[in-house]
C-alpha cells in the first residue's frame, strides 16, 4: 500500500490525562499533513479540534465514558450529545465492564442502544470492549450486543487498562459480528508489521499514537 492508503485507516490518538491544547494542535496538524481518517480525543478538546480541522477530510472522534466506562447511561448519553454539538463526527464509547461481569446484559446492551440513538444517523458509534479484561465468551457477548444496538464498530481497548489489540481478538470479534459491524483495533499498534497483521485479520480502523511511524514504515 501507499503511505496515504495506510493513513486512511488510522485515527491519530491523543487521550492522555495531561494532554494540552498544544498537543491537540500538533495532532490535528499531523492528521491534516498525513491524511489520517480522524483524530481521537477527549470531549473537552472536541470544540478546539473541530475548529482546527474545519474544512478538511479529517474527522473529529470523541471518547465517551473514557476510560473506565463506569459513568451512568444518562451521563454517557449527555456526553455524546454534547460532544456532537461541539463538532464530534464519530464517538467511541466504553462499556460498563463491571455490569457485564455481573451478568447485567440488558443494562449493557440498553446503554449501547441509548448512545447509538443519541448519535445516529449522522454520527457513527464505536463500542469499546476492553478486551484485556474480558473472557472470550464476554467478548462475543458484547459484539452481539453491539450488533443488536446497531452500533457501527466494535473496538478492542482503551489503552488505559493493560493489554493490546491482538490478531486473535480481531478474528474472534469479526466472527461474532458476522459482517453486521466493523472492527476497530486500538492499543499497542506501534509498527507497520502489527498494523498489517490486524488489517489482514479484519480490522478496518486503527486507533494509535504511532500513526506517523506506521505510515512511514519505521
Amino acid at each position: 500500500m501507499k503511505k496515504e492508503e495506510y493513513a486512511a485507516y488510522i485515527e491519530h490518538s491523543v487521550l492522555k490525562m495531561d494532554t494540552t491544547r498544544n498537543d491537540i494542535k500538533r495532532v490535528c496538524e499531523e492528521a491534516k499533513e498525513y491524511g489520517f481518517a480522524a483524530v481521537a480525543i477527549t470531549p473537552a478538546n472536541v470544540k478546539y479540534a473541530a475548529q482546527l480541522l474545519e474544512g478538511t477530510n479529517v474527522k473529529v472522534g470523541a471518547a465517551i465514558g473514557f476510560p473506565l466506562g463506569s459513568s451512568t447511561t444518562f451521563i454517557k448519553v449527555a456526553e455524546t450529545k454534547d460532544a456532537i454539538a461541539n463538532g464530534a463526527q464519530e464517538v467511541d464509547m466504553v462499556i460498563n465492564v463491571g455490569a457485564l461481569k455481573d451478568g447485567l446484559y440488558e443494562y449493557v446492551e440498553n446503554e449501547i442502544k441509548e448512545v447509538v440513538k443519541a448519535a445516529h444517523p449522522s454520527v457513527p458509534v464505536k463500542v469499546i470492549l476492553e478486551t484485556f479484561l474480558l473472557t472470550e465468551e464476554e467478548k462475543v457477548k458484547v459484539c452481539q450486543m453491539a450488533v443488536n444496538a446497531q452500533a457501527d464498530y466494535v473496538k478492542t481497548c482503551t489503552g488505559f487498562n493493560g493489554g493490546k489489540a491482538t490478531k486473535e481478538d480481531i478474528l474472534l470479534m469479526k466472527k461474532a459480528v458476522d459482517g453486521k459491524c466493523r472492527i476497530k483495533a486500538s492499543t499497542g499498534i506501534k509498527s507497520r508489521e502489527e498494523f498489517e497483521e490486524l488489517l489482514e485479520a479484519g480490522a478496518v480502523r486503527f486507533g494509535t499514537s504511532s500513526g506517523i511511524l506506521i505510515v512511514n514504515g519505521d
